[in-house]
């Protein structure tokens, strides 16, 4: 079986060799960068799996760096794991606008960080058995569970890891009232610690990327979001 390949972008020494270390022990390939651009550079010039980013880099950001391999069409369906030691609302919410599929705020244990990237790298190597199955048909919507696909009259679309479980769960069970903590529980896990910001950022996107069809998410006002019935 081939094996997964991670980047590591870190700058902290100690930090990158913990993580190096845990993530070759559970039998990743696991290649690291200590600067934004040569993590930028590696990332381009290979075939990860994922990505771990440092959002605190010398130079450039992780944040632009974020944002630069979503603007990339070689490297755009990467997922993206930000690791930040700030844990402030503005930093996740910017990366998350950006495109990063979770975060995980420093310091964190070992265990916490590989039930992430396992639970990152599931959504994306999921079985696609009975995709027939797992086809939930909604206008011109499209959503196949089995290979995280999305389409639009046919049109695929481009989402999140995030952004897909979002709209899985509401279309899921059209004219079911979620609210934002229901969302975040079902999303990520419960006690994961999130705003309300961070998941109203998720639907803002998931509309504009749905277009016309992202009207049936709709707002319940003071209580949270359903898909129209």
């Amino acid at each position: 079986m081939e094996k997964i390949r991670v980047l590591i972008v870190e700058d902290e020494e100690d930090l990158l060799s913990l993580v190096y270390f845990h993530l070759s022990r559970e039998k990743y390939e696991v290649s690291s960068a200590m600067t934004g651009e040569e993590g930028l550079r590696l990332c381009r010039n290979g075939d990860f799996d994922l990505v771990l980013l440092d959002l605190m880099l010398p130079e450039m950001d992780g944040l632009e760096v974020c944002r630069l391999l979503r603007e990339d069409e070689s490297t755009r369906h990467v997922p993206i794991i930000m690791m930040t030691a700030r844990g402030e609302e503005a930093d996740i919410v910017t990366g998350l606008e950006l495109g990063a599929d979770d975060y995980v705020t420093k310091p964190f244990s070992p265990k916490v960080l590989l039930a992430r990237v396992k639970t990152v790298l599931r959504r994306r190597h999921g079985p696609a058995e009975k995709d027939e199955v797992k086809t939930l048909s909604i206008g011109d919507l499209r959503i196949n569970s089995g290979r995280n696909e999305v389409t639009v009259a046919g049109v695929s679309v481009d989402l999140t890891y995030t952004e897909f479980r979002v709209l899985q769960l509401l279309a899921g069970r059209p004219g079911w009232v979620f609210t934002r903590g229901q969302i975040v529980d079902a999303v990520r896990g419960e006690n994961y610690v999130v705003t309300d910001r961070a998941v109203d950022v998720q639907i803002v996107g998931l509309r504009k990327k749905l277009g016309p069809s992202g009207s049936m998410i709709e707002t319940v006002r003071g209580v949270g979001y359903r898909f129209k019935d």
